[in-house]
This record gives C-alpha cells, sequence and structure tokens, in this order.
C-alpha cells in the first residue's frame, strides 16, 4: 500500500458538515493563512487507516506500506509485490471551486510510477467530485472512495478483498480532460475582498463576518440545458467514466424490451440477466429521447429500477415513466406541455452504454 496518508485514515470533506476527529486530525493541516477560509475550512482525516483495515482483511498476507513521498522507493516495494494498492486524495469543500480537476502533480507522478513498476496496481481515490485520470490506463483497476467518513477504510477493505460486490454507480460524469467542460476555466473573483479575522476572534464572529456577505460577482451559465451528462451528449465528447457508470465482480445482459403508452405517461418492461458468477444488484436505468422539436440534449434520465440477482438469475423490471417526465417547460404558458411526435426509450448500464431501443409514438 502506497501514499494518500493511507496509514494514518481517510480525508473527510470540508463545510458546514465537517466533523473533526476526536484529538483533531492526524495528519496536519496546512498552515492557516489570514483569511477565513483558511482560517476554518482545512483538510481533516479521520481516524481510520486503510492500512489496518487491508492487514485486517488480509491476515495470511504480507502488508509493506510506503508514504510515497520517495517515487523512487515506492516504485520498488510496488515492483516486489503481487499486487499493488495505491492512493490519492483532492480534497473539497463548499466556499470555494477546485482550481483544477487533477490530482498535484506529485500524486499523479506516484500512481504513475507505481502503475509502471506493477501491472497490478489498483487506484483508490479519495474526493468529494470528478477528477481527470491521465494515469487510467496504466492501472489494472479504479476504486472512487469519495470521502467515506468512519468506518471507510474497513468498508474499502471488504470490497476490495471481494467479501462485499460493490454496486455503485456514479452520480456525475468523469471528463477525458478539464478542456472538455462546459466552462474549463474558473470565473475570476473579487481580489483582496475576503472578511479576515483577528486572533482569538470567535466561530460566532465568523459567522457574523460571512452573515454580512462576501462580494458577489456574475457567472452566466449559457449551456442552459446541458447540464451534467448532458453535456457531453449533446456535445459528442468522450467521457472517461459516464454519468451511471458503476463496475461489479459479475456482469449483466439486458434484453425484452417492451414499452406501452398509457394515459399518464409510459410503462418500460425488460429483463435483465446475471451473466457472472457472483451474486449482486444492478441499477438499469431509462433515458428518453424526445422529439426534435423540443430541442432537448439527446437523452434524459425518467426512470431506474435495482435488482438483485443471483448468478445466472434472470428478471423482468418494470419502471413506469410520468408524463412530466416526458414534457417540456412552455414558458409562454408557464405550464408543462409534452410534444407530439416520436419518443426513443433507451435501457442500460449507464447514460453511455443503451443497448435496448424501442421507438413510440405519443399525441
Amino acid at each position: 500500500m502506497i501514499g494518500g496518508h493511507s496509514d494514518i485514515g481517510v480525508i473527510g470533506g470540508g463545510g458546514s458538515a465537517q466533523v473533526d476527529p476526536a484529538g483533531g486530525s492526524p495528519v496536519p493541516p496546512p498552515p492557516p493563512g489570514n483569511g477565513v477560509f483558511d482560517s476554518f475550512i482545512r483538510p481533516a482525516w479521520f481516524r481510520d487507516a486503510p492500512l489496518a483495515a487491508i492487514r485486517a482483511e488480509f491476515p495470511n498476507a504480507q502488508v509493506n506500506f510506503a508514504s510515497g513521498d520517495d517515487v523512487a522507493a515506492a516504485a520498488k516495494l510496488a515492483k516486489s509485490a503481487d499486487v499493488a494498492i495505491v492512493f490519492g486524495y483532492q480534497w473539497s469543500a463548499e466556499g470555494f471551486d477546485q482550481k483544477t480537476l487533477h490530482l498535484s502533480a506529485d500524486q499523479e507522478t506516484l500512481i504513475s510510477a507505481v502503475a509502471a513498476a506493477n501491472t497490478k496496481t489498483i487506484a483508490v481515490v479519495e474526493s468529494g467530485g470528478p477528477i481527470v485520470m491521465p494515469w487510467a490506463p496504466k492501472v489494472a483497476g479504479i476504486v472512487e472512495a469519495w470521502f467515506p467518513g468512519i468506518r471507510g477504510a474497513e468498508a474499502l477493505a471488504r470490497v476490495l478483498s471481494g467479501a462485499v460486490n460493490p454496486t455503485a454507480k456514479l452520480p456525475v460524469t468523469f471528463p477525458v480532460d478539464e478542456a472538455d467542460l462546459p466552462r474549463p476555466e474558473l470565473v475570476p473573483t473579487p481580489k483582496a475582498s475576503e472578511p479576515t479575522l483577528e486572533k482569538g476572534e470567535s466561530l460566532t464572529e465568523l459567522m457574523h463576518v460571512l452573515g454580512n456577505g462576501l462580494p458577489t460577482f456574475d457567472v452566466h451559465y449559457d449551456e442552459k440545458l446541458k447540464v451534467g451528462y448532458k453535456w457531453y451528449d449533446a456535445e459528442k465528447k468522450n467521457v472517461l467514466f459516464p454519468f451511471g457508470f458503476g463496475l461489479s465482480y459479475t456482469t449483466y445482459a439486458y434484453s425484452k424490451l417492451n414499452v406501452q403508452p398509457t394515459a399518464d405517461g409510459l410503462t418500460v418492461h425488460f429483463t435483465v440477466t446475471n451473466t457472472g458468477k457472483r451474486a449482486g444488484e444492478e441499477i438499469a436505468q431509462v433515458y428518453v429521447e424526445l422529439p426534435s422539436a423540443a430541442g432537448e440534449p439527446p437523452h434524459r434520465l425518467v426512470g431506474w429500477n435495482k435488482l438483485t440477482l443471483a448468478p445466472g438469475e434472470s428478471k423482468e423490471a418494470t419502471v413506469h415513466v410520468e408524463r412530466k417526465m416526458l414534457s417540456v417547460f412552455n414558458e409562454a404558458n408557464d405550464t408543462w406541455q409534452r410534444l407530439p411526435g416520436e419518443y426513443r426509450v433507451l435501457v442500460g448500464a449507464s447514460s453511455r452504454e443503451l443497448p435496448l431501443t424501442h421507438a413510440v409514438s405519443l399525441k
């Protein structure tokens, strides 16, 4: 195991929900500045070490650790191992934007070096949102752990050992490159305007300062309806991992799509089969392509169904799509409107893996 302070704990997200561990963060935070956010919103690690959890989960394995500060030493350790697990993290909090979706340069260098030394490298990422992964083709597997919280290390260990079959799906798109984002550059914020606190001032005083308001500035979101996965679909951009994507220790097949119009929408039936050797839970997703007159992005998520399947088992899923999910908002009439025309229903495992399609005409 290498990097990410994984011998000490897991990082937590910052902001109003942040709760520092008893005794404080085991990883010293960076020196505070004089600004409000520098003083009070700083990264903290929970005292729940993945290293200890992995050793407990694999009692018969020899589990060594390198901090990753010395890249050459980390690569040497990885080369001598059967499997290398390298950790990366990106801290985030409310109140500021990420300057980049890259991990820090030293972390990207470390992951690439470890992967070059051992073809069986697993990258574990702790982050609050999507990141770009120029090193992704070099590793054998990637686990997006988000901010796992207390007992997150034990949960991660059980996923890596196979004791638990992961079944989650991504709630956001991971882009290939920052240039693919709808707005790859941050809007400049006012300079030298952040309120400051003097030494000894309290959290109550901090909230008073914030309550007076930070300077406002304009951001024009000209992508309009093309939000999230809809942006990448409408702009025909390749993505690293699409919205709704997620792997597990088994595989699934989709078949027998049937779409029936109803008085208030659509009823969608289809079959999902577990084609692997492990039991699992698949989150099957239903998207709809509206008539071209709607002026909408290509696909709209309108429903899903989570199915628990034993190896080789098939189940029929049913998703009811409400009329409103097939409608657009008519500003002139101040109401929702379903346009007459052809609606194409698409079903599959993610926004980019939709093997079943069926067109239906609605009035």
